[in-house]
């Protein structure tokens, strides 16, 4: 964080030493800081950035070369996917692939074990992956002309805001503003820095405050009593929120201080009444990507029921594939998958319910999604089934609680979340973010969210849980 003031004054200050040429001067710099910050991971993984860039750069112009779309290119668009999905599969999937294999074979008496890979998976694979594997899909679609200039191209993977934990860009929205020329504004700067604020309270305040609760009651979930699994994983629930949507809220205010603007990831998504309308407001950007690119080209909802429903359990069952090599999130995928049809098949997803019905409605699609985020959260189905049997099955009320202060420090963080989206879900034509309010009132709420970050916040560099992904 220290170092975005330096690149940011630095950044606008060159705005003015070289206005006629700053565009390409401008991006030049963003790819060096991009670079520079991924390589802070590990340098070498740079290269598995900078492989997946070059490749689909150089289908994609060969893929555009051609007028229209014939059998050729179906042969190099799929090599072009396979070849940029090759180092996520490997790195990622391998492992999981080959212990599965092994376990699958030990059951018939077999014994079969390729050799392990040790390494870590790249800070943000499965994010500039399926960015750059989209914006090939689009060339390939003729949605948008390839990119020529390989300068804009590289510094829309590697964007250094959004690289490790997204948003997911398309092509056609985030190309044009690279290319455009940027100056400073001070409303966009003035929104960029109360996202970058409201971000941060997400992740140091809730998240990591929650984490600590949940951590302690996961990590030896055996001794703990019914009651406190079912707290520890509503308070997950809230963790992974504040810990995802704190990170894209910093990564979109930061592009906004930088002239950019980025899609947003978020929209109060535990105020959804179907679990439908969950996948439309919570990390929007997969959501978007996967619809255009493996629901629509399955078929999507034209064509048959049954056809329609299998297109909707195969798109996330590739939303649980993404987000890790796990049986678990695989089963949390289908979870997601066979409520949204289940509720396509009773036509609940276009039911507008209002009132109490709404409420029940919220809590029950709430309670779904909390469920799945166990699965999501324990390292193995066992543990999982193990928590979930904890919470129906265990009559033990004793309830783990930490230190009365910290008590105090979650109740904070969380009437603040859920005030705030409530407010901005019901009230937001009322009350327009502070900005009908008095200037002294405004300020005065900055600073009370900044005070709370520096005396309650978790600030021990905690890494964000879409880091692994």
């Amino acid at each position: 964080m220290w170092l975005f003031p330096i690149l940011f004054i630095g950044y606008y200050f060159l705005t003015y030493l070289f206005s006629r040429h700053w565009s390409s001067l401008g991006n030049m710099l963003l790819i060096v800081v991009s670079y520079l910050l991924y390589m802070n991971w590990k340098p070498a993984y740079a290269c598995i950035l900078f492989g997946v860039t070059l490749i689909t750069y150089v289908f994609a112009r060969v893929i555009d070369s051609k007028k229209q779309i014939r059998k050729g290119n179906k042969i190099l668009i799929f090599a072009g996917v396979f070849l940029s999905l090759l180092p996520l599969l490997v790195f990622k999937y391998y492992n999981f692939v080959n212990t599965s294999i092994s376990e699958l074979l030990a059951v018939a008496g077999l014994r079969f074990e390729l050799p392990g890979l040790n390494w870590a998976v790249p800070v943000g694979i499965s994010f500039f992956t399926f960015q750059a594997v989209g914006y090939l899909w689009d060339v390939y679609y003729k949605r948008i002309p390839a990119e020529k200039n390989w300068w804009h191209y590289m510094l829309f993977v590697s964007f250094f805001p959004q690289i490790a934990s997204g948003p997911i860009s398309k092509a056609a929205d985030l190309l044009p503003q690279i290319k455009a020329q940027r100056i400073f504004n001070y409303d966009k700067a003035v929104q960029g820095l109360k996202w970058l604020l409201w971000g941060m309270f997400l992740k140091v305040v809730l998240a990591d405050r929650l984490g600590l609760y949940v951590d302690s009651v996961y990590s030896n979930y055996i001794y703990q009593s019914g009651l406190s699994c079912m707290v520890a994983s509503i308070l997950y629930s809230f963790q992974i929120y504040g810990d995802f949507a704190g990170y894209s809220l910093m990564a979109i205010g930061v592009g906004r201080l930088m002239g950019f603007d980025l899609i947003n990831n978020f929209n109060r998504p535990y105020l959804s009444a179907s679990v439908t309308e969950f996948w439309h407001r919570w990390h929007i950007s997969l959501s978007v990507w996967l619809k255009d690119y493996v629901y629509i080209p399955l078929g999507g909802s034209r064509c048959s029921k049954l056809r329609n429903y299998w297109n909707i359990f195969i798109t996330f069952l590739v939303s649980g594939i993404w987000h890790g090599a796990n049986w678990t999130f695989i089963v949390w995928g289908i979870w997601h998958g066979l409520f949204q049809i289940l509720e396509k098949m009773f036509r609940l997803q276009k039911c507008n319910s209002k009132g109490g019905i709404k409420v029940l409605r919220i809590l029950i699609t709430f309670i779904l999604v909390n469920f799945a985020w166990i699965f999501f959260r324990m390292p193995t189905l066992h543990d999982a089934w193990q928590v979930i049997l904890k919470i129906f099955t265990d009559s033990n009320l004793n309830l783990f609680l930490p230190e009365k202060d910290v008590c105090l420090y979650i109740i904070v963080a969380l009437l603040l979340l859920i005030l705030k989206d409530i407010r901005d879900e019901y009230f937001s034509t009322k009350f327009l973010i502070l900005k009908k309010y008095p200037i002294i009132l405004r300020y005065s709420f900055y600073a009370f969210i900044i005070i709370l970050i520096l005396s309650i916040g978790v600030l021990d560099a905690s890494t964000f849980i879409y880091f692994q992904f």
